[in-house]
């Protein structure tokens, strides 16, 4: 399990104020600090500002993988106060994204069934034959459909090489093919009367 996250770029912007070093490096050891490995950080953006009164505003953006974004901002007296309480924000909502992903308890009411496979036999066809070449599976697979919900298939697509899950959603007890489109989005097939 990795412990840290591996060094994800941090941007420190101020707004109507100077930043210095000591700041910087502050924010990015925070950053850097958060101990937990979903969702991974890809980028990371931290705003500061000083508002009127001497209150201390920060904001910490963060992209992730799987297409989150996180986003958390505090005001306080003190500018490094306000960072860690905005860190100690962001700590929460990537244990709530972690948590969601990780639920033990949900019901299960499906076992797993396999995809029977079938072996076709490759024969060797004459030149003058090739116009009624039949196609022929000379890879075949077994793939077992588990019972997933929509996000847990989701995730299971990102950590595969596969360009498909298929799976039977417990949402609504159909079977169902996850793929990811050519626009970076997901789709999905339902299997089954409508």
């Amino acid at each position: 399990m990795q412990t840290i996250n591996v060094d994800p770029p941090v941007t420190v912007t101020g707004r109507h104020m100077e930043i210095t070093d000591a700041i910087r490096d502050y924010a990015k050891k925070k950053v850097a600090s958060l101990h937990l490995d979903y969702p991974k950080i890809i980028e990371a953006k931290v705003i500061l500002e000083v508002q009127t009164h001497h209150r201390h505003f920060a904001e910490i953006i963060l992209f992730c993988a799987n297409h989150i974004t996180i986003e958390c901002s505090s005001t306080a007296n003190d500018l490094y106060a306000a960072m860690d309480e905005t860190i100690s924000k962001i700590a929460r909502r990537m244990r709530k994204h972690k948590t969601r992903l990780l639920k033990n308890h949900r019901p299960r009411s499906a076992s797993i069934r396999h995809l029977d496979e079938t072996v076709f036999g490759t024969a060797v066809l004459e030149d003058e034959h090739k116009e009624d070449i039949e196609p022929v599976i000379i890879h075949p697979e077994n793939y077992r459909i588990r019972p997933l919900y929509e996000d847990e298939a989701i995730t299971e697509l990102e950590l595969s090489e596969r360009k498909f899950v298929i799976f039977h959603n417990q949402k609504t007890d159909r079977d169902c093919i996850l793929f990811r489109r050519a626009d970076g989005d997901y789709g999905m097939i339902q299997l089954g009367k409508a």
